[in-house]
């Protein structure tokens, strides 16, 4: 019989996060929307003001600051609790409720960003010797005036801030689509049993040492995609031209450079992580080859990627083992760092177990109470993994909060994967000390390949794709399904090579991937890997030095650029050398791998 996945209220409290850290009730709830409603008349009262004296400018950033918390909270609880079952209408709705606040409060403060545009240079240095209290927003004033070419007169903004809620609506649309209302046929193994399809059960699916199980999962998934093919293009499709609807009326040369420029990341260092990715594909082939030598088929198709090919070595890790494990392989990052990721594990940071209509997937959200981890644990080391992964992101947000002001608490996302790669390779690195038995080695180390090959290549392939999608759109083609399937087509025959058999059905894989919808997000998970390796090594390699400099950049927040705060870390992504350099660490472990096998 296929397992069944729990009900909300059937999952332990003890496995559940504590959104009422944020507030007590609903009702709580609702009284600081009221609140927020009101911001929009007190932000109209300061048009024409803010270039007046330093004494209204700083009156008005202070008060920003105390509506960005007022905004997180409001928009955390509601999508925290949104995501503990996306079924519940009455989550939806508030949700839709803070959105539209949202989209309020901007059109709002259109007139804000140009009013800052202003004034003149002397006399916002005028405001600074007056005002010393200023000089905290210099950084953040510099950044918007930076972007004075891409800033938009008051009532062009107050368009562009109506059309907030329009725009995000691609994203939306999927979410409810994808997770609350699609539903997969059971999958059936060798021996006629059935098992439940879901998101959060594929991907252990595809693990599975059977490879009927594996085959039935993978079609069981993909044909009712294959179903859906038109809408999911269509949905797609209105992603990249919000999009390039955004990039075009801010006088960008491209959704790229759009998407990178708040982010103050360079354009280069996208289209360089893609050809040092692509230089370096034939490690990607061989470890294909390696891989269809060791399962011993005559074929190997798309769904064997994910299973072991070291046979016979059980990994059933349960969630207090899970715990337990990551904070041994943290010892290197001192009592510090253990001791806020043992709060987050015994305080209401996590939610555990997957549930019926639970969002899929990981992630961890920084609210300023503290942050919250979402999880569908499974007791598989891939999931081991995903705990030490998001729980790096959420050290990452608790430090941020801790240690920067509001305006600087908010680290940009292209530093984000970097801290939650970084507690993943170091428990790999624990493992391996650890681990004396040969084939728990190899497997392991198999492990290590595959994080090579699901993050540094396959986000790249994504990354990839996302680029082109992107420009056909800019160059007014249009995104049908039967397109989009040839492009995903092609960029999986290119990356993974001849010893593969790429069957149709993975043709549908980008009509799943979420990260589509969230504006150039996935090359920085490779680049974030990249950067996670050097670091490892370096805190592993120099100690106590080196944990300090990382430490200054988990709490740094956006308080320099993220190029600068790496470099300060000692990784400088301005230079191929980390991919480079990680992807010449995957083709050792080829050969480690290779001499353990034989």
């Amino acid at each position: 019989m296929a397992e069944r996945i729990p009900q909300r209220s059937e999952v332990a409290a003890q496995y559940k996060w504590n959104i009422n850290d944020i507030y007590p009730t609903d009702e709580a709830w609702e009284s600081d929307l009221e609140k927020a409603k009101a911001a929009a008349e007190k932000i109209s009262q300061y048009k024409g003001e803010l270039c007046k004296s330093a004494e209204k400018l700083l009156e008005y950033m202070r008060y920003d600051d105390e509506l960005t918390v007022l905004l997180e909270n409001l928009i955390n609880y509601a999508q925290r609790k949104s995501d503990e079952d996306t079924r519940e209408a009455k989550y939806q709705d508030m949700v839709s409720r803070v959105e539209v606040v949202l989209v309020d409060i901007s059109g709002a403060a259109a007139f804000v960003t140009p009013e800052i545009l202003s004034i003149p240079d002397e006399t916002l240095d005028s405001f600074y010797k007056t005002c010393p209290d200023m000089e905290l927003y210099r950084l953040c004033l510099d950044r918007v005036r930076i972007r004075r070419e891409h800033i938009l007169s008051e009532n062009e903004e107050k368009i562009m801030a109506l059309a907030g809620e329009m725009t995000g609506s691609p994203d939306t649309i999927f979410s409810m689509f994808n997770d609350a209302d699609l539903k997969f046929p059971d999958a059936v193994d060798s021996d006629g049993n059935t098992h439940q399809v879901t998101h959060g059960s594929f991907i252990p699916l595809m693990q599975s040492g059977d490879r009927a199980l594996r085959k039935s999962a993978f079609e069981s998934l993909y044909h009712v995609y294959e179903a859906y093919k038109n809408t999911s293009a269509a949905i797609l499709a209105s992603q990249t031209k919000c999009l390039n609807f955004r990039a075009k009326a801010r006088k960008y040369s491209s959704t790229l450079e759009a998407a990178l420029s708040g982010n103050e990341v360079p354009v280069s260092v996208y289209k360089q992580l893609i050809e040092a990715v692509n230089d370096n594909l034939p490690y990607m082939h061989r470890y294909v080859r390696l891989r269809k030598k060791l399962l011993g088929v005559d074929e190997l198709h798309a769904y064997d990627l994910y299973c072991p090919i070291v046979k016979d070595v059980d990994f059933e890790i349960p969630f207090e083992q899970a715990k337990q494990e990551v904070f041994e392989s943290l010892q290197p990052m001192g009592e510090e760092y253990r001791k806020i990721y043992t709060e987050g594990c015994e305080n209401g940071w996590i939610d555990v177990y997957e549930n019926e209509g639970k969002r899929s997937g990981a992630y961890s959200a920084g609210a300023r109470v503290h942050p919250f981890v979402l999880l569908n644990h499974k007791d598989t080391l891939n999931c081991e993994f995903t705990l030490a992964h998001e729980m790096g992101h959420a050290i990452h947000s608790y430090l941020s909060n801790k240690t920067q002001p509001v305006c600087y608490a908010d680290y940009v996302i292209f530093v984000a994967e970097v801290a939650s790669t970084c507690n993943e390779s170091l428990f790999m690195q624990h493992l391996l000390k650890t681990t004396t038995d040969k084939k728990r080695r190899a497997y392991l180390i198999n492990y290590f390949l595959e994080q090579f090959r699901t993050t540094l290549y396959r986000q790249t392939m994504f990354a990839e794709f996302e680029l082109m999608i992107n420009e056909k759109t800019e160059n007014g083609e249009s995104l049908t399904a039967d397109m989009l399937c040839e492009i995903y087509r092609g960029l999986n025959l290119k990356y993974y090579g001849e010893d593969i058999v790429i069957d149709a059905e993975l043709d549908m894989e980008w009509a799943r991937i979420p990260h589509f919808y969230y504006n150039y997000y996935v090359y920085q998970y490779a680049t974030g890997f990249s950067a996670a390796i050097a670091l490892s090594q370096r805190i592993l390699n120099e100690g106590e030095t080196a944990v300090k400099d990382y430490i200054g950049f988990l709490s740094g927040g956006c308080s320099k650029d993220p190029i600068s705060l790496l470099k300060g870390a000692g990784v400088d992504m301005n230079s191929a050398k980390p991919v480079n350099d990680a992807l010449k660490l995957f083709n050792e472990l080829l050969d480690e791998m290779e001499a353990l096998m034989d």
